[in-house]
């Protein structure tokens, strides 16, 4: 009887073995055929520009940057000293239909607080910008950057940023913009250690992240997805438990709040530019010990997504095993750009 059981435990053990031996050479041949774009800080501190018209007035407007090079170090980058209260970041492309419907909401939460809010900073410049077919009067400015990505989007809106916090939200307007006071209180607390109300501004300068969470929906949507994409979404949450984020269930919500110390040090570093580049921003942030929190927010699923579900799928599912492997190998380093 022992010795039958010897026998199932040394069978095991070689076969997991084996396993491992060949997930390694398979993550090694991935890691080498699938590469990735490689910036250095000339990048980071690049002049970007508003978007005009050519006929239009003052076409050339140059946004300020979250980064500056630190002249003491030849290697670091120091992020500058904010001038609004918060800067908000919506990737978009081809969403001429759905954008106007969450820029609304947004523009319209923003007004709101500002008015009630002595100390929400909002800025009005009042200028029209066209997107697309479509014209709007907006309190904001579009950047245009050659980035075809998720992730990309994201990072070169957040290099452009002014706030002392910086909001990023999806185009399609899933989540409720409102529920940023959730997240703005969570960050309050994660910053300073008290609630709001506060007499106290929230410290920008404690590197923190809050995840708008659609977890405790989870149980709802599985109910209405098809079994393909339950058993995807399943799939998905395990591999990103097992190989990167044990801190936050969901971490592909489209609604994220960042202090402009964590923002100034995560992005520099960011490897991942698809639909994983979450993951990524969120495993760097864990491994930093960084302050970091999941706060539930409304969330509805609108039509006309523009992710392809299952090469979507695909595409995190290597991605993720990837991040683990190059971070724990040091083929990609968690301090690369020196923020200090």
């Amino acid at each position: 009887m022992v010795s039958a059981i010897a026998q199932y435990f040394l069978a095991f053990l070689l076969s997991a073995s084996v396993l491992a031996f060949f997930s390694f050479l398979l993550l090694t041949a991935l890691s080498i055929f699938k590469p990735w774009t490689k910036r250095n800080k000339s990048h980071f501190v690049a002049p970007r520009f508003h978007f005009r018209p050519e006929e239009e007035e003052e076409a050339n407007v140059q946004f300020p940057c979250l980064l500056t090079r630190e002249e003491t170090s030849w290697k670091g980058l120091q992020h500058s000293e904010p001038e609004l209260y918060l800067s908000v970041i919506v990737p978009a492309k081809n969403e001429e239909k759905r954008l106007p419907r969450m820029l609304d909401e947004c523009l319209k939460y923003l007004e709101k607080r500002a008015a009630k809010d002595s100390e929400f900073t909002y800025e009005n410049k009042e200028f029209p910008f066209r997107l697309l077919s479509w014209t709007m009067g907006a309190p904001t400015a579009p950047l245009m950057w050659p980035s075809s990505t998720q992730g990309g989007a994201v990072r070169e809106g957040a290099l452009c940023a002014r706030g002392q916090f910086i909001l990023f939200a999806d185009a399609d307007g899933a989540s409720r913009f409102s529920d940023f006071r959730r997240l703005e209180k969570q960050m309050h607390l994660l910053c300073n250690g008290d609630v709001l109300p506060s007499s106290e501004p929230t410290d920008w300068t404690h590197p923190a992240i809050v995840v708008g969470s659609r977890a405790h929906l989870e149980e709802e949507s599985m109910s209405r997805r098809s079994i393909l994409r339950t058993v995807l979404m399943v799939g998905f949450h395990v591999l990103v438990w097992v190989f990167a984020v044990r801190s936050v269930r969901d971490t592909q919500c489209g609604f994220k709040l960042l202090s402009r110390a964590a923002a100034a040090k995560l992005f520099p570093q960011l490897h991942i530019e698809q639909w994983a580049f979450d993951v990524e921003l969120i495993y760097l942030a864990e491994h930093l010990q960084y302050s970091i929190a999941e706060v539930a927010v409304e969330w509805t699923e609108i039509e006309g997504s523009k992710v392809t579900p299952v090469f979507s799928w695909i595409q995190m599912g290597v991605d993720i095993p990837l991040i683990w492997f190059r971070y724990t190998f040091n083929i990609w380093n968690l301090n690369e750009v020196d923020l200090s």
